[in-house]
């Protein structure tokens, strides 16, 4: 497994092991303590029978009473942790069944169903069942980290409609969703060298290690040759993919905000990264811009200025939650003052688990205590007040998902994220992002596939529905033309 060099090789390793070690045997029984198999061997039973018998009234009230990703607690950690590839065979087989009866209910044509009833049930399922979504951590030149993941991910056809990034991951967020789907594997194509020049130029502009003053124009060029002129709006219209970038404020008593296409869709797609990208003593802080009702470039929110996404919101889920009903995250986290807190963060099992992860939350927590008070007698404009603030906004948050994708180093220097990386590093952290998200790949196909047959199906639906509104509308047009 350590040695291959693609996710089959991997994935054949994989279940060599799981088979020499007994652990297939596992994965076909159904019994363990650790889910209740009853419930869930008696509901795929159900739902197979009524799809089989054509029971479409059956089938639609069955699934009426809820589509649960964690029906009996399938969803714990540890069933994935057991094997090297995938889980409990039931858990696989409940994931399918639901997703072959979502697609039987979507037939044009179902006996005893009404378009209405339908269109309504699949809204109602999508919104109760939740959607998921990929993030990306602030990295800054540990971003090459999160091309290996997405690389893997589009390789599985196991890509969220719904993607975040933040600092480096916001360039690599724009980076995907400004393309189409078929054409975003040229971005992982060794022959595509100019795209990866840009990128390892963007790097050499962040580094902070030599003496020479940092460009920002030049940062801003090379963005522009990377990135296209796109608003949010028209990013999605190309990729159908959510690009969400986290940006901060640069003055204090303000908000940080979550741009989109639903919250900003006017918004250019370029600004938004340069400010997310925007590292507090490195770069000015960076004025967002948008397209008026004329698609004219016009400043936006012009007494604002915004700077680096990671130091409020690395991974906005409260906010995806909101906007997208997301509630099943998938991250890729690479942010160097982050990872010594995630393991605070992570499950453990057992006494000595609980004990180290209480421990490590205990120091969390009194040490933000500790910052609230030695920030109160100081000046807000201070430099260790600032210092403070700083260190509270990156304790505080939440840096782990549903799904996490972490470096197999867990200890990455911070002052190497300011610094341009050799093509050897680069290569070696776009390989440790790939391998590092082979062992998650089955978890994520499995606990995605209802969420994808939803929305694709959604989407659908929505499709047809508007399409026959406008149908309609013509004829009515029509009519009223003759008679005039």
């Amino acid at each position: 497994m350590d040695k291959a060099q693609s996710y089959k090789e991997w994935s054949d390793a994989a279940n060599a092991h799981d088979a020499r070690t007994g652990l297939d045997k596992w994965k076909k029984k159904d019994e363990t303590r650790r889910y209740d198999y009853k419930s869930i061997r008696k509901r795929v039973d159900l739902l197979k029978s009524l799809r089989r018998a054509n029971d479409n009234h059956g089938l639609l009230f069955a699934l009426n009473e809820g589509i649960h990703g964690n029906l009996g607690g399938m969803g714990r950690a540890d069933l994935y942790e057991q094997a090297k590839f995938g889980t409990k065979r039931l858990i696989d087989e409940y994931s399918k069944e639901v997703s072959r009866c979502l697609e039987h209910l979507a037939k044009p044509r179902l006996k005893g169903v009404s378009v209405e009833e339908k269109v309504d049930f699949f809204h109602r399922a999508q919104h109760c069942f939740g959607r998921s979504a990929f993030l990306m951590s602030g990295s800054g030149t540990f971003l090459f980290f999160h091309i290996g993941v997405l690389k893997t991910l589009w390789q599985q056809e196991l890509i969220p409609e719904i993607i975040s990034g933040s600092s480096g991951g916001a360039i690599i967020a724009a980076i995907a969703g400004t393309r189409q789907h078929k054409k975003l594997g040229e971005i992982f194509e060794p022959e595509f060298i100019d795209l990866e020049l840009e990128l390892r130029s963007i790097l050499n502009k962040l580094s902070i290690v030599g003496k020479s003053k940092i460009d920002q124009k030049d940062f801003e060029e090379t963005i522009a040759k990377v990135i296209p002129d796109l608003t949010f709006a028209e990013a999605y219209e190309i990729s159908g993919l959510h690009i969400n970038i986290s940006i901060a404020p640069a003055e204090k008593h303000q908000k940080s905000r979550l741009l989109n296409s639903i919250t900003s869709p006017n918004v250019m797609l370029r600004e938004a990264v340069l400010a997310s990208c925007c590292i507090p003593g490195v770069f000015e802080p960076v004025a967002l811009a948008a397209k008026n009702v004329d698609g004219e470039r016009v400043p936006y929110l012009r007494t604002r200025k915004w700077v680096d996404g990671s130091l409020s919101d690395d991974l906005p889920m409260k906010r995806l939650s909101r906007l997208y009903g997301v509630n099943h995250f998938i991250v890729s986290q690479t942010n160097p003052l982050a990872l010594p807190f995630i393991s605070s963060e992570k499950k453990r099992r057992g006494f000595l688990g609980t004990l180290s992860s209480t421990s490590l939350k205990t120091v969390k927590d009194w040490g933000l205590a500790a910052s609230y008070l030695a920030q109160k007698p100081l000046k807000s404009d201070s430099y260790f007040s600032k210092l403070l603030n700083g260190y509270i906004s990156i304790v505080s948050q939440s840096y782990t998902g549903d799904i996490n994708i972490l470096p197999s180093k867990r200890f990455l220097n911070p002052t190497k994220a300011l610094s341009a990386q050799s093509n050897k590093e680069i290569l070696k952290l776009i390989a440790d992002g790939e391998k590092s998200t082979w062992p998650c790949v089955e978890k994520i196909r499995i606990q995605t596939h209802i969420s994808q047959t939803l929305d694709r199906i959604v989407k659908k639906l929505d499709k047809d529905m508007l399409r026959k509104t406008k149908r309609a509308e013509a004829k009515s047009n029509l009519k009223l033309v003759k008679r005039a």
